[in-house]
């Protein structure tokens, strides 16, 4: 007991001694870090943007996996569409410019906090390196949680909705051959592979049972035949609004899973008591659930859902962590 009380004495002289002046920079120590961090962040994030330059194409390729996937899954052309001849090359430029900031995301993060740092005492900068491991953590598994999960399932349940849609049959009668058909002809078959043959001659035409297309081999060249069902929708999907759903769905998620720690953050500084967060339960849920319907990218009811259960969690994740004994959750 002794022995404690001495350390929590030695500790809190410790404290004692710091002198504010020690941790003072200057209003052009100040700029001169600032510049320096600058430079060195924005140089580092050029290289790695050049170098995303050369990688672009398949990072999109990617992105566009999961809706891929959803098409292929329901027979639909898994070709995503673009109205403007340039919307390609402008989504290769904001996935390139977006991918080079998230590799580069550590690096820019270091130099911002040895700016920041410079003008935190020591009892501050610990706080922070204490829970940012956690926050890093817990904004990619958001991230991972809704490309491997969120996004097919959402585009799963949405494509094949749209593909229950069947054209009535007072417009068209697909028992009934059209009268200009000799019933007695042969319809052409063409021969099925699970993508494309080994070998094909100039006019040569297959069907491709893996992307549901007809293509054709002309001049050392597959063209493609896009081939749907007998629906009244044909779902068709703009490349650059996917990637803005893609891309605001990552951040939101992201962002969203970082609800623990502003749970713990309000209960420790003592915004709201420990008890009272856990009193307010169902209304906290009533509200994470009206926040997940507003925030959640294109509205629709799997995608709220999908957000709405994981922040309930989360929020269970921050009691949880706010009632734990300080010297518990330190970091070793």
């Amino acid at each position: 007991m002794a022995v404690a009380t001495q350390q929590l004495a030695d500790k809190n002289a410790a404290k004692a001694k710091i002198n504010p002046d020690d941790y003072r920079m200057t209003l052009g120590e100040h700029l001169e870090e600032l510049r320096v961090r600058l430079f060195l962040a924005l140089g580092g994030y050029i290289i790695l943007l050049i170098a995303a330059f050369f990688f672009g194409d398949t990072v999109v390729s990617y992105f566009c996996l999961p809706v891929v996937r959803a098409l292929g899954e329901n027979n639909i052309n898994t070709q995503l569409i673009v109205d403007e001849a340039g919307e390609g090359f402008m989504v290769f430029i904001q996935i390139s410019m977006i991918s080079a900031a998230a590799v580069g995301a550590p690096w820019i993060a270091y130099q911002i906090w040895q700016f920041v740092a410079a003008g935190l005492y020591p009892h501050e900068r610990k706080y922070v390196t204490k829970f940012l491991p956690l926050s890093i953590a817990l904004l990619i598994a958001g991230m991972l949680f809704v490309y491997f999960l969120i996004l097919p399932w959402t585009l799963s349940f949405l494509v094949g909705f749209n593909n229950n849609f069947q054209i009535p049959g007072s417009f068209v009668d697909a028992e009934t051959p059209p009268a200009f058909v000799d019933s007695s002809s042969n319809p052409i078959k063409f021969p099925s592979f699970q993508g494309n043959p080994k070998s094909a001659a100039n006019g040569d035409v297959w069907y491709d049972a893996k992307l549901k297309r007809l293509k054709v081999y002309v001049d050392s060249q597959v063209r493609t035949i896009s081939v749907n069902g007998n629906n009244l929708l044909a779902t068709e999907i703009k490349l650059s609004s996917y990637i803005d759903l893609v891309m605001s769905s990552l951040l939101i998620f992201g962002i969203s899973f970082q609800l623990p720690l502003v749970v713990l953050a309000v209960a420790r500084i003592g915004v709201v008591p420990l008890e009272t967060l856990k009193a307010i339960r169902q209304y906290v849920y009533f509200t994470l659930a009206i926040a997940a319907a507003v925030i959640t990218p294109g509205g629709d009811i799997p995608s709220m859902l999908g957000l709405t259960v994981p922040l309930i969690l989360l929020y269970e994740l921050g009691i949880w962590l706010a009632s734990m004994k300080p010297k518990t959750i330190q970091p070793a």
